[in-house]
């Protein structure tokens, strides 16, 4: 039925589009005035050739939307010509190159360059209508903006809490616990290992930040982030002493990056590490039983990890809006998310395509991103991952007064906004 349905629409948008002379869509034979040519095309089993989309990916996400434009092409007429570009250019490029007309109908990235995006005047809200409940409520709430959506979400992501249930098999309901019970393993180094290095990962310590009560943004009656502080305060301060706490007791540590603590786990050094589903595989593979959960709050409120959010995101100068918003549409569909699921092993943003999912370790991160906040969009987080780091890495060394070091964070922060 969704094939029939589409590829009758991908001709009534290519005359609309052949009558209008827009962007790259070809000509149809309907498109001549040949009436007997405009029913054939109509009422064939092939759709028309109804024009073509550029859509812009990077090197993670090529290959799976590359393999959607073949099955879109052939439902709708529609060609997707997928171009390549590096993860750490596609925002700028895009960015740079919309206004001058040269840039992509469709670019796919993370959600958190919304903010950058909008505020360029880059993108155009898409679409969802009754769709929307269709959706995740974090996903959605991650390409929204002061009340527009302005992404399709299609993939989850955030960490958890990794078990290893060859050393511990129950985990204790708070944070604290947890660490007294790693500490009474045999064998064991760490309690639990979570990745920090020399410049700082505040990104792997935010389920315990959030769990005192201090989001790193407030959030408006949308549930938007606002530029207002949320860490600042009380809150903020009583997480800088917690972590000062778990650097006396050898918990924390700079000089445990990310490699260390990956290497640290599978050696069987600690029972627990926070990690997301990109090193599960080698956990897996290394013959590690493991299981994942959300992690014990620490400050008495729920633990709540970022949550990433893959989307695809509409130019707002492409010629090509109609046959953007069928791709758009086909990006809502159960079948595509389950399909970029088999293909990214990221979880669906869809609702039903997540609740379907059966590997127990995927749906382990579901459970533990439930709670979860996303990633805040807004430019002036561009600021807070400037100074975040640093000020908890001179809390772990030493080198400065947690409270004092929070406080200069917050008044850092607050001038950096004002810029």
């Amino acid at each position: 039925m969704r094939k029939s349905f589409l590829a009758a629409a991908a001709v009534g948008l290519s005359l609309t589009l052949a009558a209008c002379g827009g962007g790259s869509s070809t000509s149809t034979p309907s498109a001549t005035g040949d009436a007997t040519t405009s029913a054939a095309a109509t009422t064939s089993s092939a759709p028309a050739a109804a024009g073509s989309l550029t859509v812009w990916a990077d090197e993670t996400r090529i290959d799976a939307f590359k393999t959607l434009g073949e099955t879109f092409s052939a439902e709708t007429g529609v060609t997707l010509d997928v171009v390549q570009k590096p993860s750490a250019d596609i925002k700028n490029d895009f960015i740079a190159q919309v206004p001058t007309g040269e840039g992509p109908d469709l670019i796919v990235t993370a959600h958190d360059a919304t903010g950058d995006l909008v505020k360029n005047g880059v993108v155009s809200p898409v679409e969802l209508g009754d769709k929307a409940e269709a959706f995740g409520d974090v996903a959605l709430r991650a390409v929204s903006l002061e009340g527009q959506v302005y992404g399709v979400p299609y993939a989850v992501e955030n960490i958890g809490l990794v078990r290893n249930n060859a050393l511990v098999q129950d985990t204790p309901a708070t944070f604290d616990e947890l660490i007294a019970q790693g500490k009474g393993v045999s064998g064991a180094e760490f309690p639990i290992v979570i990745q920090q290095g020399e410049t700082g990962d505040p990104y792997h310590l935010y389920p315990l930040q959030t769990s005192f009560g201090a989001p790193v943004f407030k959030s408006d009656a949308n549930g938007d982030y606002t530029a207002e502080l949320g860490m600042a305060g009380p809150e903020g301060e009583a997480f800088a002493q917690y972590l000062k706490k778990l650097a006396d007791e050898g918990v924390l540590s700079a000089s445990i990056g990310g490699d260390q603590a990956k290497q640290a786990f599978l050696d069987g050094k600690s029972p627990y590490i926070i990690t997301g589903p990109w090193w599960t595989g080698e956990f897996v593979d290394a013959g590690l039983d493991i299981s994942v959960l959300p992690v014990p709050s620490a400050g008495g409120q729920p633990a709540a990890p970022f949550v990433g959010v893959q989307a695809v995101f509409l130019s707002s100068k492409s010629e090509n809006q109609l046959l953007a918003q069928q791709f758009l549409d086909f990006m809502g569909t159960k079948e595509t998310q389950d399909t970029l699921f088999e293909m990214g092993g990221r979880m669906p943003a869809l609702t039903e395509s997540a609740d379907a999912v059966s590997d127990e370790i995927l749906a382990g991160f579901g459970e533990a991103g439930a709670e979860g906040q996303p990633m805040p969009a807004i430019p002036e987080m561009g600021a807070v991952w400037q100074y975040w780091g640093g000020a908890e890495v001179s809390i772990l060394t030493g080198k400065a007064e947690p409270v004092a070091a929070w406080q200069t964070l917050v008044t850092n922060l607050e001038a950096a906004f004002q810029a």
